[in-house]
């Protein structure tokens, strides 16, 4: 809210109903999905880690589209027991498989010490420097990426 250098918004992909890869071809979300990703320029993924990974919901949205992901820009923040760092590494595969820039600032936030109880939202001021760090990259980056797509 206090940067005005893009216009950003939150993509939830609850939202969009998204089917399970392989089931169909024909679900409504999938066509909203891939327009919502055609629209923008750049991401920022907010990743948790589940079994050193991402989720599945993470995966198969992912898996959804393929030519709307590419020449485009990323930016992780992940969060677990160890900031999610392997969430995170897994997600850069993926995206280096897409065609998805991924910037190297990459705030990682701990259950332990940025979350009160394990569930409610308290990370230290130490982010707010990694976060706008990032958001310069994803920026930077999805500007220059514009010229390929």
């Amino acid at each position: 809210d206090q940067r005005s250098d893009a216009e950003y918004e939150i993509v939830d992909i609850a939202d969009f109903n998204l089917p399970f890869l392989g089931t169909t071809s024909e679900a409504e979300g999938i066509k909203k999905w891939s327009e919502k990703l055609t629209s923008l320029d750049g991401f920022v993924f907010i990743v948790q880690e589940y079994n050193h990974s991402i989720t599945g919901a993470l995966k198969n949205a992912l898996d959804l589209a393929r030519d709307e992901w590419h020449n485009k820009a990323a930016g992780i923040v992940s969060y677990g027991s160890t900031g999610g760092a392997r969430a995170a590494e897994h997600l850069r595969g993926i995206l280096a498989e897409l065609q998805v820039a991924d910037v190297r600032t990459h705030p990682t936030l701990s259950l332990f010490t940025d979350f009160e109880n394990f569930s409610e939202f308290k990370p230290a001021d130490l982010h707010l420097d990694n976060v706008n760090t990032m958001l310069d990259q994803v920026n930077a980056w999805s500007g220059a990426l514009k010229t390929l797509r």
